[in-house]
């Protein structure tokens, strides 16, 4: 990095918190609006789903490809690029005219979106070579994807009430000119160190796995898991992920090594990253049928109500990253799982009918809230310190695509149980989810995984 860009680590740092926090905040700040966009373009439910399910289905499949492409063609030019996309998609879902063409806008909007997180998350580590110092900003990112993720039924909430559902969209517009103008005066072009070798037939091989493994989980509440169509995008993706990992481990220059995955506190980040926004995904969405639909709130009522698990998603991620940098990520994703446990059991009696207890009901989000707080930062650092800087891109984007298929699928399965009655079983799920990233932070970051022989960072060949 040139030295007159040495001293620009926190407005890059900025730039990158605000290309993640249109991402986030988009991902969850729409659903309260769902019955205002509905009521306006006079839509049924299986249309109304699809402005969430085609936003998450492109940036499930695409966010590896944008990542390795970033590596390759320069991250601050993808960075812009997704940044023009994901804006002017906004501009234009705030004026569509119909439901197609407000799904056809959300499509543009995450093709945009995908270039964002992964590169995003590549530029911060590029600026932050240092591992403590790269924790901390990893903390102070993490906040940013807490807080938004949370937040974004609150502010989505007054949103609708004060200015109609378009105002959701319009809210993306001044944040991405804010962060592309200091993008292109602040931020320094960086990409592997050599070219590596396009890998097309990986890169759709994974795009494919990807893509119908989302649609699998998206529909099948609807469809039925034994339809053709289900059953077909399953096979589809269980065949494309078969055949991807041979024909990457006989590539020279692989998109992604398997053997990568042989380094067990890398694969516990990857799990657990699924298991803990699979856990946020349903927790967001039981939450908020629960107070709309259960306590007949409003939505900005019941955007307050987040209020106890939103504070916390953004205090205990710099405290994370402070921990991350200090004693290594075991703690932290202990006190993550073991909080999104606690507040998924807690859930159980806070949301009975015959319960009422605003107290209860707000110790568990709370405590929810923490355990998420802790859990992105050791993750995401641990994930990006497991494949060399000239693969920045491709491990962001790994991380990034967990979380987005554990959001996808909290939102699925957790969608399909309520429909079938069982709100008990909704809330072990989410509790399980959180002790399952408790089980394997206690697996993949002790002594034992870091002195395993397999547990070693591939470092992969490049080509001039």
């Amino acid at each position: 990095m040139p030295a007159t860009d040495r001293g620009r680590p926190t407005v890059i740092l900025a730039v990158c918190c605000l290309s993640v926090l249109l991402v986030s905040l988009d991902t969850t700040i729409l659903n309260v609006a769902l019955p205002s966009v509905q009521a306006d373009l006079h839509c049924s439910l299986a249309g109304l789903q699809w402005t969430l399910d085609a936003y998450t289905l492109v940036l499930a499949s695409l966010l590896i490809l944008a990542g390795a492409t970033a590596d390759r063609v320069g991250r601050r030019r993808v960075l812009h690029l997704g940044l023009v996309l994901f804006t002017g998609g906004s501009a234009l879902c705030s004026l569509a005219p119909s439901l197609n063409w407000l799904i056809v806008f959300r499509m543009a909007q995450a093709l945009g979106g995908c270039m964002l997180t992964p590169v995003a998350m590549a530029i911060l580590t590029h600026a932050h070579p240092r591992p403590k110092e790269r924790a901390r900003a990893i903390g102070v990112w993490g906040g940013v994807v807490g807080i938004s993720m949370a937040a974004g039924p609150i502010l989505g909430g007054v949103l609708v009430q004060s200015a109609g559902w378009r105002s959701v969209f319009w809210l993306n517009v001044p944040i991405g000119l804010a962060a592309l103008l200091l993008a292109a005066v602040f931020v320094p072009e960086s990409r592997a160190p050599r070219p590596r070798r396009v890998d097309p037939a990986g890169q759709l091989l994974l795009t494919a796995a990807l893509g119908t493994l989302t649609y699998a989980v998206i529909e099948a509440p609807g469809h039925g898991w034994t339809s053709p169509l289900i059953l077909s995008c399953l096979l589809a993706a269980a065949g494309a992920s078969a055949a991807f990992v041979p024909y990457e481990l006989r590539r020279e220059e692989p998109l992604i090594d398997p053997r990568l995955f042989r380094d067990a506190p890398f694969t516990g980040a990857t799990v657990m990253a699924v298991c803990a926004f699979t856990a946020l995904g349903g927790f967001l969405f039981a939450a908020s049928l629960h107070l709309q639909r259960d306590l007949g709130l409003g939505a900005p009522a019941a955007g307050t109500h987040l209020l106890p698990m939103a504070v916390p998603s953004l205090l205990c991620p710099p405290l994370a990253g402070r921990m991350v940098a200090g004693r290594g990520p075991r703690l932290p994703l202990l006190l993550a799982g073991a909080g999104m446990a606690a507040g998924g059991l807690l859930a159980l009696p806070a949301t009975r009918p015959d319960t009422h207890s605003t107290l209860l009901l707000h110790l568990a989000f709370a405590l929810f809230g923490v355990g998420f707080g802790f859990v992105n930062a050791p993750i995401t650092d641990t994930a990006v310190s497991g494949l060399s800087r000239a693969q920045a891109g491709v491990a962001a984007a790994i991380a990034a695509t967990s979380r987005q298929v554990g959001a996808a699928l909290g939102i699925a399965v957790t969608g399909a149980v309520l429909a079938a009655g069982s709100r008990t079983a909704a809330w072990w799920i989410i509790a399980g989810c959180g002790a399952a990233v408790l089980a394997v932070s206690a697996f993949t970051t002790g002594r034992r995984a870091a002195a395993d022989p397999d547990a070693v960072v591939v470092r992969l060949p490049v080509r001039g």
